[in-house]
């Protein structure tokens, strides 16, 4: 197993003083990270809850903590009936980021707990959320169609990872995760959507953000996320030879952006997480996902309250690029 005690923590982005960073550094330095676990029975698997449960759901009623500043989706913070604080994320990604966390979680990574509430009442909403097209203007704040994620004391985020640096580097395991961006159409694969979590001692390697999921990758102006119809028109396998399989992530910029080399480059390099896969490692992750039944693939997108269509749509897509992954 490999120790914590090589991986590189950013601990910096989260403005913690060299004491603190050196204390949870050690915490967890002779604990292995960990990137994916055996899943088990997958046939068995609820993913109507995927990584969460019917008795660790969010209940009423909800009141108002504070706003969540930084990222593209807007974000804040509740505490629920029971007193668990949850982040409430708006926008189109609350049902993609829903269903793409249960895919993952049943293939054996670890993921984010995630729930999608189709209206959720909000209690001392403040106006600046209120303007929102998603909140309703009546004093109870009432928000449609919200990802609630909880923010468990046990977890405890001590860094970020990024695809072309981390400890896991050439095992099936990453090209497994990187089998799954693909899958899912995940095009927003920068560092700062990977997270380091320790979780009683051990790290664990995340992809904390899947919003940007099921829907069309591209370049800026042309990606989209939680579209049915661009997701099942896009292509999945590029190219397969003798040992190597090229997976479709488009993320080349527009031609024009090349005048800023920097971010010209950062772009283009996440289309690298779909490429040169092992075939054998394409067919050990078609293998584990073709134990899923159609029926739970659809549960991943009934819990993230998609149409009856939508849930048919997106469940044959899934079934048809794992079905890919097994003709390898």
């Amino acid at each position: 197993m490999i120790t914590v005690g090589l991986l590189c923590l950013d601990a910096a982005a989260y403005g913690r003083s060299e004491s603190q960073k050196q204390s949870e550094t050690s915490t967890v330095s002779s604990s292995a990270a960990l990137l994916w676990r055996n899943p088990g029975d997958i046939e068995s698997m609820n993913l109507l809850y995927g990584p969460g449960s019917a008795e660790l759901e969010p209940k009423e009623p909800f009141s108002f903590v504070k706003e969540i500043t930084g990222g593209a989706t807007q974000k804040f913070e509740v505490v629920d009936g029971r007193g668990v604080h949850w982040i409430v994320k708006i926008g189109e990604e609350a049902k993609s980021e829903t269903a793409a966390t249960r895919l993952l979680w049943a293939a054996g990574y670890f993921t984010d707990e995630a729930y999608y509430i189709s209206e959720l009442r909000v209690a001392q909403m403040p106006k600046l959320l209120a303007d929102n097209d998603a909140v309703s203007k009546d004093k109870d704040g009432i928000v449609q169609s919200v990802r609630m994620e909880p923010m468990r004391s046990e977890r405890m985020q001590i860094g970020n990872w990024s695809w072309s640096k981390n400890p896991f580097i050439g095992t099936k395991e990453m090209n497994g995760l990187r089998i799954m961006m693909a899958l899912i159409n995940n095009w927003d694969l920068k560092r700062d959507n990977n997270a380091i979590y320790s979780i009683g001692g051990q790290a664990q390697y995340v992809v904390s953000d899947l919003g940007a999921s099921f829907g069309k990758t591209g370049g800026i102006g042309s990606r989209t996320k939680s579209r049915l119809d661009d997701y099942a028109e896009s292509k999945f396998i590029d190219k397969a030879e003798a040992d190597l399989v090229d997976l479709r992530i488009k993320s080349r910029p527009f031609f024009l952006l090349a005048v800023d080399p920097y971010h010209y480059n950062k772009l283009t390099s996440r289309e690298k997480v779909g490429r040169e896969i092992p075939r054998d490692d394409a067919k050990w992750l078609g293998q584990l996902l073709g134990r899923l039944s159609l029926e739970q693939i659809r549960d991943c997108f009934r819990a993230a309250g998609y149409s009856r269509d939508e849930v048919d749509g997106f469940a044959q897509v899934v079934q048809s690029r794992i079905a890919d992954l097994n003709r390898l």
